[in-house]
C-alpha cells in the first residue's frame, strides 16, 4: 500500500501522468523500494521522479537522472522536499558515476524489452554497481503464446483496447527467456520456441507476455502501463489439435518494434 504520497499532485508530462495512474505498478515498486535501507541510489531515467520519491526516505543519497528537459523539470519540483536527492538533467551514457551504487533503479521497461533501452543502459552502468549492489527491478521473464487474430498487426493490448482485434489462443504460454539485470546481457535475442496446440485452427500471430521480477520474492504481471501484452503477426498456418509448432523469434533489445522477426521452422 502506497502511503504518504498524493500522486495526483505530482507534476508530470502526459505520458508520466498515465504512469502515475497505474496503481498496481506503483504499489509493486513501492513495496520493493521500501523494504530496506539503501546507501547510494541512482534512478536511471527518473521520469516524474516517483520512484526516487519512494526511495528517498530509505536512502542515504539518491541521484535521479533524466535526459528529457521537461521531465527533469517536473522531477525537480516533485523531489524538492528531499535534501538527499539530486535531480540531474543528463544522459546516463555521459554521466560521471563518482560514487559506486548500492542500488540502481531502472524502469526503462517494455514488453520483452524490445522498444526501451533497458539492457544497453544497464550494460553500460553495471561497472558502477557494487558487488553487493542491487537492481530494481531485478529482471524479467518473457513468454509467448500462439494465437489467431482477426486482423493481425503489431499491437499492445492495453494501449489500444477500444479497437483491438478479436483473437483466440491456441496453446499454452511458453517461457523463452529469463533476464537478470545485474548480469551483463547480450542485446540480441534469437530463440527457438516450440508450441503445442490445445485446439485446431489457424495461427497468424504470437502474444508476448512479460513478468517483472521486482526482487526474488515479488513478481508483477502486466499492468495497464507496465509491459502490456504485445501481439506480433507471423505467417498464417493451419494447425490440428496437439500439433507442435517450432518457430524462431529474433530481435535486438532496444532496437524497436520494426526489428522483430519471426519464422515458422517446423510443424509436427
Amino acid at each position: 500500500m502506497i502511503q504518504s504520497v498524493n500522486i495526483m499532485k505530482f507534476f508530470a508530462t502526459p505520458y508520466h501522468y498515465n504512469l502515475l495512474k497505474d496503481q498496481e505498478r506503483l504499489s509493486a515498486f513501492y513495496e520493493a523500494l521500501t523494504k530496506k535501507k539503501w546507501g547510494v541510489v541512482y534512478d536511471l531515467g527518473t521520469g516524474s521522479g516517483i520512484l526516487s520519491y519512494f526511495a528517498a526516505p530509505h536512502s542515504h543519497s539518491v541521484f535521479a537522472l533524466e535526459k528529457d528537459y521537461k521531465s527533469w523539470q517536473c522531477a525537480r519540483r516533485n523531489l524538492k522536499k528531499w535534501s538527499n536527492v539530486q535531480v540531474i538533467n543528463e544522459d546516463i551514457t555521459d554521466f560521471d558515476f563518482h560514487l559506486k551504487a548500492d542500488l540502481f533503479i531502472c524502469e526503462m521497461l517494455d514488453t520483452a524489452l524490445i522498444d526501451e533501452e533497458q539492457i544497453p543502459v544497464l550494460n553500460n552502468a553495471l561497472k558502477y554497481l557494487k558487488s553487493t549492489g542491487k537492481v530494481i527491478p531485478e529482471g524479467v521473464i518473457n513468454g509467448a503464446e500462439p494465437v489467431f487474430m482477426s486482423t493481425p498487426r503489431i499491437s499492445y493490448k492495453d494501449v489500444d483496447q477500444i479497437n483491438f482485434p478479436e483473437y483466440y489462443i491456441l496453446g499454452d504460454l511458453v517461457i523463452f527467456n529469463h533476464i537478470i539485470f545485474k548480469e551483463k546481457t547480450s542485446k540480441k535475442v534469437d530463440v527457438e520456441i516450440e508450441f503445442r496446440t490445445k485446439s485446431s485452427g489457424k495461427m497468424n500471430a504470437i502474444k508476448l507476455t512479460t513478468f517483472t521480477l521486482l526482487d526474488s520474492k515479488l513478481v508483477c504481471g502486466p499492468t495497464p502501463m507496465l509491459n502490456p501484452p504485445l501481439f506480433i503477426p507471423t505467417e498464417e498456418i493451419t494447425l490440428n489439435k496437439d500439433e507442435k509448432v517450432k518457430m524462431n523469434l529474433s530481435y535486438i533489445m532496444g532496437g524497436g518494434l520494426d526489428n522483430i522477426r519471426t519464422k515458422i521452422k517446423n510443424i509436427s
